[in-house]
């Protein structure tokens, strides 16, 4: 926190400007009222900077979660959120000491990156409203939020809070090109509150009046008779709360060099923040994704700049109200506009994109479904289908393919080819691909032994020991005997367990290597009446 002082504490400033309008908004749309926004954005903000695993995190209401807690408080009131919020804390910090958040780093990079362009777009169509100076745009639904808000600017144009809120975006825009290391977004949030006070444009609404302070801290909510109508939708919160802090941890790792998130102290932190937020009368929080690239673009390099943050707010609650209350909600919306913009980058889109044809499909999915459903589903619909195209992948992988012999000389190679045929199997055996993957051996008719090479198989699953198993029995069934060479010790208990082993009539199966095998049947074929005769 002491390397750059200077760059944490102007990010830090940056974002508390970007984060007020944002944690009164939400705070009002969860049905707590602004108050609760506050509170959580000042608490649950400090708090997960300390406590998390990202340097560059910034925590506190977020959209995805006030759409989560409006049916809560419909059921079970304020009380009822307030609850909500504690359990979910206690169950993140419950994932943190079990070591659940290493089960990020599992999900595929097409997934990450759809999901950063989605939320770009979720962030950029958010503030199309407050961009075009509409003030009764309301809905669940940000697409269909934005259009009407473009609808109602078309029959009511409000030119000055188009320009201000362009103008904001383009010396943001400019301004990060030119001198990276200028705080730009700050410059043009006092330029353009100047202007519209000085030319007293009052077509460009301000945020308004702000509540001076923060609740006394308080455990009056707690009611235990409910917990067991409330657990669902704590798991429900908790579940968001812990996707949407490591993906958004995992963003900010993307958009800087050299810094990388703890995932299970990631948990832990947001879990903290969520059992002392409900104290203040906050919301439950997460990490927010617009207010940590904000953070990021801004050039935060420590924890100092969410603290900042978090310490700005405070202030501005109890001395600065009636000076940010002056602040045009136009200009905030430019603000944020501006850094879902700088959230995409192309090249890491393209190349995504360009490297495999699963990739895209998934990239695109995952970005669709954040913009049209919502987080949770989208992240969840990416996996799904990365997961299964993976599948596809693996399978196709798999190979059987036949083998010379193993002997030195070539008059004895002749002796025994067709007789003895060898295969090797590689890849996975498991349920994707497996019976398509022996449907090979099932045209093997004239041969007296079958040798199956299983050394470079990587992985077996009951359904794959089962494949094996039948493709056995059918070639023995045919009075072709089968020996197996290369079982690797982790796969035997699959094989053993189905029975796929299991000694023929005429001795043990398994052979360490595929010499042995084919010394073994070699013998076994000189041996009279030890191996059936060929059929006629």
């Amino acid at each position: 926190m002491g390397r750059s002082p200077r760059r944490d504490l102007l990010a830090g400033l940056t974002v508390a400007i970007v984060a007020l309008p944002l944690a009164l908004g939400f705070g009002v749309s969860s049905g707590l009222g602004a108050e609760a926004g506050l509170a959580t954005a000042v608490v649950a903000g400090a708090l997960a900077a300390v406590f998390g695993g990202s340097h560059l995190q910034v925590s506190g209401p977020t959209g995805a979660m006030t759409v989560v807690l409006v049916p809560i408080v419909a059921a079970h009131g304020a009380g009822g959120v307030l609850m909500v919020g504690l359990l979910a804390g206690l169950l993140l910090v419950a994932l943190a000491l079990a070591r659940a958040g290493r089960w990020m780093s599992y999900v595929p990079a097409s997934v990450v990156e759809g999901f950063t362009l989605g939320i770009a777009c979720v962030i950029a169509l958010q503030q199309v409203p407050g961009a075009l100076g509409v003030a009764d745009a309301e809905g669940e639904r940000v697409l269909a939020v934005a259009w009407h808000a473009v609808g109602s600017f078309v029959r009511d144009p409000n030119v000055t809070a188009v320009s201000l809120a362009a103008g904001v975006v383009a010396v943001m825009l400019a301004g990060a090109r030119w001198r990276p290391s200028l705080p730009f977004s700050i410059i043009a949030v006092v330029a353009a509150t100047l202007v519209a006070e000085v030319f007293h444009l009052d077509a460009a609404a301000p945020i308004g009046d702000l509540p001076a302070g923060l609740p006394v801290p308080s455990l009056g909510f707690l009611d235990l008779g409910a917990l067991g109508a409330l657990l669902p939708s704590a798991v429900a919160v908790a579940a968001l709360a812990a996707l949407e802090s490591l993906l958004s941890a995992r963003v900010a790792d993307g958009m800087t060099t050299g810094q990388r998130h703890d995932p299970d102290r990631e948990l832990f932190g947001q879990g903290v923040a969520n059992i002392a937020a409900p104290l203040f009368g906050g919301v439950p929080a997460t990490g927010a994704i617009a207010r940590t690239a904000v953070n990021v673009r801004t050039g935060a390099a420590s924890r100092l700049a969410a603290l900042t943050h978090a310490a700005v707010l405070t202030v501005i609650v109890f001395a600065a109200a009636p000076l940010v209350s002056r602040i045009p909600l136009a200009v905030l919306a430019g603000v944020l506009v501006a850094t879902a913009i700088r959230m995409v980058h192309v090249a890491s889109l393209r190349a995504t994109a360009r490297a495999t044809r699963a990739d895209a499909v998934v990239l695109v999915l995952t970005a669709l479904a954040t913009v049209v459903l919502d987080l949770v589903y989208a992240v969840i619909l990416g996996l799904l289908v990365a997961g299964v195209l993976a599948l596809r992948a693996v399978a196709r992988h798999g190979n059987v393919a036949r083998v010379e012999l193993p002997v030195a000389r070539e008059e004895e190679r002749t002796r025994w080819d067709g007789r003895i045929l060898a295969y090797r199997v590689e890849g996975p055996l498991f349920f994707a691909g497996a019976h398509r993957l022996l449907r090979e051996l099932s045209e093997v008719t004239d041969a007296r032994v079958v040798i199956l090479c299983l050394a470079r198989v990587s992985a077996v699953d009951a359904t794959g020991a089962l494949a094996l198993k039948d493709a056995v029995r059918a070639l023995e069934r045919r009075d072709i005997a089968v020996l197996l060479s290369g079982v690797r010790p982790e796969q035997r208990q699959a094989l053993r367990a189905v029975g796929a082993l299991a000694p023929p009539p005429f001795g043990p199966r398994e052979c360490a290597t595929t010499a042995e095998a084919f010394a073994a049947a070699r013998a076994r074929w000189e041996r009279p009446g030890a191996v059936p005769a060929p059929p006629a």
